[in-house]
């Protein structure tokens, strides 16, 4: 049944199934939730220095049509976001927290649950960017504490490209109104009034990639067979033999920064730049991907990064791979 969709994603995220809607991708999922809001003059977005170039557009969005103000969360010594500093930046006037649970540019976990807190003692919405996160970390929103919770099908869930998902906290559902509603999100129940649907689905509009969808499902339904507590042991495991193996070069910088570290692991090099290095891998039929200055462009500028190289590990890759790719690494650098 199509209907399970909305079971496997919420057996993910320990979520229920109403509290998830169908989207064409994380960016769609993020937006509907965020202009979702209802943004006032001298309103405060709270955000993290990692945050993504779609959500940090869409902040500076808001400044210019409702008068709001981006205040931007400092890096701690780990390179997270200073919870302790966030502490001392909510005021009356923050509306959201927007936090990038894991940056695109690097091995950074974001301290969601911690910030979670924070938010819920302020009874402050807080959306979190799952993009890169769901399908290779225990995902958990009643213990993060988000009201909002976004991802895209093909990164380490491996489903289709052109899908997402959009958590939204049932108990906040009365207080937003997405932007776009339309017969299937909403009922016109007369002439001159509606009636938004009370689930996560106002979210959703009526035409919908089914058969994306059905893939979608089938990837979640994988994760949550196999385990997301194991595929993050493991992932974990990879990417600190990989990273290790990098640290013994000379000639490479492993970019990666937090306490805790994902799968996703990038590094840069003294002789070469991340795109010479990007053809070199793709030219020997490995995928690597170099995130730019404009991607993440705050953090980026404070570590004086133009670009790094970027590797993502998952369950399935072995140890004898990672030495396939350090063995290329070697070659290259001779």
């Amino acid at each position: 049944s199509i209907n399970a969709f909305y079971t496997e994603i919420a057996q993910l995220l320990n979520a229920e199934p109403e509290e998830i809607a169908y989207t064409e991708s994380a960016t769609v999922a993020w937006v509907r939730a965020f202009f979702s809001i209802d943004f006032k003059i001298g309103d405060e977005i709270i955000c993290d220095h990692t945050s993504y170039a779609s959500n940090y557009i869409a902040h500076l969005q808001a400044e210019q049509r409702y008068g709001t103000k981006t205040v931007v969360i400092p890096a701690n010594d780990f390179g997270e976001t200073d919870v302790e500093a966030l502490k001392t930046l909510v005021s009356s006037k923050t509306k959201l927290i927007s936090i990038t649970h894991m940056p695109t540019n690097g091995g950074l976990v974001n301290p969601a649950e911690r910030i979670g807190e924070i938010a819920k003692e302020y009874n402050i919405f807080y959306l979190l960017d799952a993009c890169q996160s769901a399908g290779q970390y225990p995902l958990d929103v009643k213990k993060i504490g988000c009201d909002f919770l976004s991802s895209t099908g093909r990164k380490y869930l491996r489903g289709p490209r052109g899908t997402g998902f959009l958590y939204a906290n049932k108990r906040r559902l009365n207080e937003i109104t997405p932007l776009n509603l339309d017969l299937h999100s909403a009922e016109w129940n007369s002439i001159n009034s509606f009636q938004q649907r009370n689930s996560a689905k106002k979210f959703e509009t009526w035409e919908s990639n089914i058969a994306a969808k059905i893939g979608l499902m089938i990837a979640a339904k994988q994760i949550n067979e196999i385990g997301i507590d194991r595929i993050w042991n493991r992932v974990t495991e990879v990417a600190t033999y990989l990273r290790d193996e990098l640290s013994k070069f000379n000639e490479i910088t492993v970019q990666d920064i937090g306490k805790l570290k994902s799968g996703i692991v990038t590094f840069t090099s003294s002789k070469f730049t991340p795109l010479e290095m990007k053809k070199y891998f793709t030219e020997n039929k490995i995928n690597t991907v170099t995130p730019t200055l404009s991607g993440t462009r705050i953090d980026m500028e404070n570590r004086k990064l133009d670009a790094v190289l970027r590797s993502s590990i998952h369950y399935y890759n072995t140890k004898e791979e990672i030495d396939t790719f350090v063995s290329l690494i070697k070659q290259l650098h001779k």
